[in-house]
């Protein structure tokens, strides 16, 4: 992978993320306190999730008390920005010294340079890695990052009003109908521009569960006759009303827990979240029912700054990380996601939530939410797909109109 000059995207910051940004600015390693504890900074926007961020914290907490050298403290960076905002200070060479990034964020990084190499710091064959995930921690021989969760799509539904599961993209359409009345509605996903990133997540499975993909690996295929197909399933359920239209991730998911909202496709990490706002809301989980069996899945790697002046000490955590105990910990604290390494769901855990077996299966046929052949620019050209998207939502312009515009202005990016 080549390394060159990343060339951000900073549209006028607004001042809540110039905020987290300067917080972030001096978040790096200390190693000069006087008590020689050298303390580290580990950004990731799960520590500000509601049911997952205050158990992560104590997972850290569990590490800063196995030693007295080293020191992680959370960064939470809200996820709609975090990309743009970490991203900024590692280009500056600042930032935190950990991350926990998600896909299209870590390939531009990777190609940037921005992230140190791991293979003199972690031996990772002392790991019992999951082969699939991992193979896209490795960028031409050299590792970049190490799983911290894999994730991957179904669709989670309200088990009272759905008492039996949609097998089809019909029987999808017609449930998300039937259970919108009144405050209540059957279905649920992001459709602003202010959640570009969650709009991307969302769309990858309209497009895949369509026989859809952004490339063949050598030639962008945004506006294929199969990616029109299945982002038209997307626009046609917006246009139905069945989707609290304008509300962000964070309100249709309180919803989703209230019992307001029948359906969403999520990842397995908001199993815990859900709980976490309503341990009383009987609800489950089956494959999102399109016609092909291919969905997107959260890929999200820890990695270690290339400016950080402690990448050691950084390595250490992620050591400690990939023990066996603190691996069945960790994803016991994520829910139905997996880790870095392979571990045995128990018993009891499995009694308590029998379809963390439905993710667990779905791991063959999921993708990491990137373009193929062109992950290093999944960032710039998510940013086209979903401005373009969004108008033909909007009525500003015709969905195949959209992706023959995305198709152009994305092909210009990548040169």
């Amino acid at each position: 992978m080549s390394k060159k000059p990343l060339r951000l995207r900073i549209t006028g910051a607004t001042c809540a993320l110039g905020l987290v940004a300067a917080l972030l600015t001096g978040c790096g390693s200390d190693d000069g306190s006087g008590d020689g504890v050298t303390k580290l900074t580990f950004a990731a926007s799960t520590f500000g999730d509601p049911g997952r961020g205050p158990k992560l914290t104590a997972w850290l907490d569990e590490f800063n008390k196995s030693q007295d050298k080293v020191q992680v403290s959370a960064a939470a960076v809200p996820y709609p920005t975090f990309g743009q905002t970490v991203l900024t200070q590692m280009g500056s060479g600042k930032g935190p010294d950990l991350v926990r990034f998600d896909m299209p964020e870590f390939e531009a990084a990777s190609d940037a340079g921005l992230i140190a190499p791991l293979d003199k710091l972690i031996d990772v064959s002392k790991y019992d890695l999951l082969k699939q995930p991992d193979q896209f921690m490795v960028h031409d021989g050299v590792r970049h990052g190490i799983i911290f969760e894999a994730s991957n799509y179904a669709m989670f539904y309200n088990a009272d009003l759905i008492p039996t599961p949609p097998t089809s993209y019909e029987q999808f359409v017609s449930t998300a109908k039937s259970l919108t009345k009144g405050d209540v509605y059957g279905l649920a996903f992001r459709q602003t521009e202010a959640e570009e990133a969650g709009v991307w997540q969302d769309i990858f499975n309209y497009v895949y569960g369509f026989g859809g993909a952004w490339s063949d690996g050598k030639t962008l295929t945004i506006n294929s006759p199969e990616n029109l197909k299945g982002l038209q399933a997307y626009k046609d359920l917006y246009d139905a009303n069945v989707i609290p239209r304008g509300a962000d991730a964070a309100t249709f998911r309180r919803m989703f827990a209230e019992g307001k909202v029948g359906m969403e496709l999520n990842n397995g990490g908001y199993v815990t979240a859900t709980r976490g706002q309503n341990p009383q809301l009987k609800f489950s989980v089956a494959p999102i029912p399109f016609p092909v069996r291919k969905q997107g899945a959260i890929l999200a790697p820890i990695v270690i700054n290339e400016s950080s002046r402690a990448k050691d000490e950084a390595a250490t955590f992620i050591r400690w990380a990939l023990e066996p105990q603190n691996q069945v910990k960790l994803q016991e604290i994520l829910g139905a996601s997996s880790v870095a390494t392979t571990t045995q769901r128990s018993a009891e855990t499995l009694k308590e939530t029998p379809f963390l077996t439905v993710f667990d299966e779905l791991t063959e046929s999921s993708l990491p939410q990137i373009v193929l052949g062109f992950e290093a620019k999944t960032p710039d050209i998510r940013k086209v797909v979903v401005q373009n998207v969004i108008a033909a939502l909007q009525g500003k312009t015709d969905l195949k109109s959209a992706l023959d515009r995305a198709q152009q202005q994305a092909t210009e990016l990548v040169g």
